[in-house]
């Protein structure tokens, strides 16, 4: 079963005087790609959050974010009366005058070091509780991945099918262009009135219409794509997107040649048609892990 690289996980951990949320998001990306915002009282769970985030998700941009929350009555923030008085100082040397708006004050509370947490000792019980609460969100993140995986494989499935129905559909016209070359250089010579050899003319038809088969491309692709289906299936652990992706390259090669080598009007609208499908996979394959 493949998974998409998008997904969305959401845990919490409750205690007497806080509330501990954890929130994880991730995007397509070539490799893992990880942003995280920890609250400073886990901080140092931070690589070990790592750790379990690369385990997991193996690939893709993500974003974790743990953040806590004070119950009422709980107060653990302080004014750092000094720091929040020399930005004020600061900003009557540009304005001599200042009104005390409220923008001015939310912006010097923003400033560095003007609040200062108080965080109390994190005992080894909330430590384990708040690792749970991350294991929690990365799994709800995995089953969102799975979830996507299983539309994207009915994507899949529905235009891998539908490509090989088009390179089914070309056969009646192999045939038809064959007898269709033969004519064209036949009617080229008559209009040159020449003499010509009739053995060496069906030789040299023969030759040029080899060059123009197209079976070999139609058995690579037709393998292609049982190949593609058959890695659907697959339970990799590593994921399947790059392997997916390398197969709808070499499905590609293989339509472009037939599209060169067609010469029949039909046939090159068919071979558009599985371009377009094809297409479609390409993009697709982008968000599977």
């Amino acid at each position: 079963m493949i998974q998409s690289m998008t997904g969305f996980g959401k845990a919490m951990a409750e205690f007497a005087n806080k509330k501990v949320t954890v929130e994880i998001k991730s995007l397509n990306s070539k490799q893992l790609d990880l942003s995280m915002k920890v609250d400073p009282q886990y901080r140092e769970l931070e690589m070990e959050f790592r750790r379990m985030i690369a385990s997991s998700l193996l690939r893709g941009k993500v974003d974790f974010n743990l953040s806590v929350e004070a119950k009422a009555g709980d107060m653990r923030s302080m004014l750092n009366v000094e720091v929040v008085k020399a930005y004020l100082d600061q900003v009557k040397t540009i304005y001599p005058n200042p009104q005390l708006s409220e923008t001015i004050v939310a912006s010097v509370l923003r400033m560095p070091n003007a609040v200062r947490q108080d965080n109390p000792t994190v005992d080894a019980a909330e430590l384990q509780a708040v690792k749970a609460a991350v294991e929690e969100a990365i799994a709800h993140l995995v089953e969102f991945r799975k979830q996507e995986g299983k539309m994207l494989e009915k994507v899949f499935t529905a235009k891998i099918l539908n490509i090989a129905d088009l390179l089914a559909s070309i056969e009646p016209y192999e045939k038809e262009r064959v007898e269709k070359v033969k004519q064209d250089l036949l009617t080229k010579l008559e209009n040159l009135s020449v003499q010509y050899d009739k053995n060496r003319f069906e030789q040299e038809l023969i030759y040029y219409i080899e060059k123009l088969d197209i079976n070999e491309e139609k058995h690579r692709l037709d393998n292609h794509l049982k190949y593609f289906r058959e890695t659907l299936d697959a339970d990799d652990p590593n994921g399947a997107g790059k392997k997916l992706g390398f197969i709808a390259q070499e499905m590609g090669r293989e339509i472009n040649t037939t599209g060169s080598k067609s010469n029949h009007a039909e046939m090159q609208r068919i071979v558009v048609k599985m371009k377009d499908e094809l297409e479609q996979i390409k993009e697709q394959v982008l968000n599977v892990l």
